[in-house]
């Protein structure tokens, strides 16, 4: 169940921080409405890491729709396998 509470709990934030888990976010909501999120650092990083890895995917995959397709074995000879 995701952790949600009104963004006046930040008058105690060490509270509310120590609520903050990886794979366990809190939400911050301004006037009942969704406004903020808090994560932990770690778990930037990898929301991070996702998004660079589906970018690097996407232009792959649009490399493949504008050029042809590799073999395994140029793919084993461009990484020196």
């Amino acid at each position: 169940m995701p952790n949600i509470k009104p963004i006046s709990d930040l008058r105690n934030y060490t509270e509310v921080l120590s609520e903050v888990h990886e794979d366990s976010p809190v939400y911050l909501t301004r006037n009942g409405r969704g406004e903020y999120v808090i994560i932990k650092l770690q778990e930037l990083d990898k929301l991070k890491a996702r998004i660079q890895l589906l970018e690097k995917l996407a232009e792959g995959e649009a490399s493949v729709q504008d050029k042809a397709w590799i073999s395994v074995d140029d793919v084993n000879k461009m990484l020196g396998l």
